[in-house]
């Protein structure tokens, strides 16, 4: 499978999908604000990202906003919250066959542009 999950209204996602434009061939997009994320294909990114939690956004806004920070939050409560708010999947979340890359660190944008291009 070669799939990419962005928001198209987010300018990180934006930078890094024209980064890998060349290499980018042959992924399915999928906007997550437009074509939510089903239960079925979260829990197959877990399966490849170890856990819910490494595909969490703590830099989503909501994140505050709910008081989240202050609470001890379990692996049922990352699925959940994923499922119900598109913005707490961390992003681009890029599937290269076996290979999960999620997020825009530099190193992990760096290791995906080396294992595409």
């Amino acid at each position: 499978m070669k799939k990419i999950y962005h928001l198209s209204t987010c300018d990180t996602c934006r930078k890094i999908l024209s980064e890998i434009s060349a290499a980018k061939k042959g992924f399915e997009l999928q906007d997550i604000k437009t074509e939510k994320i089903s239960p079925a294909e979260l829990d197959a990114l877990k399966e490849k990202a170890g856990s819910y939690e490494a595909l969490f956004s703590r830099r989503a806004l909501k994140y505050k906003e709910m008081g989240l920070k202050d609470k001890t939050l379990t692996e049922a409560d990352y699925r959940r919250l994923i499922l119900e708010e598109y913005t707490f999947l961390k992003r681009p979340v890029v599937v290269a066959g076996k290979k999960i890359f999620v997020g825009s660190e530099k190193k992990t944008v760096d290791e995906l542009k080396r294992s595409i291009g």
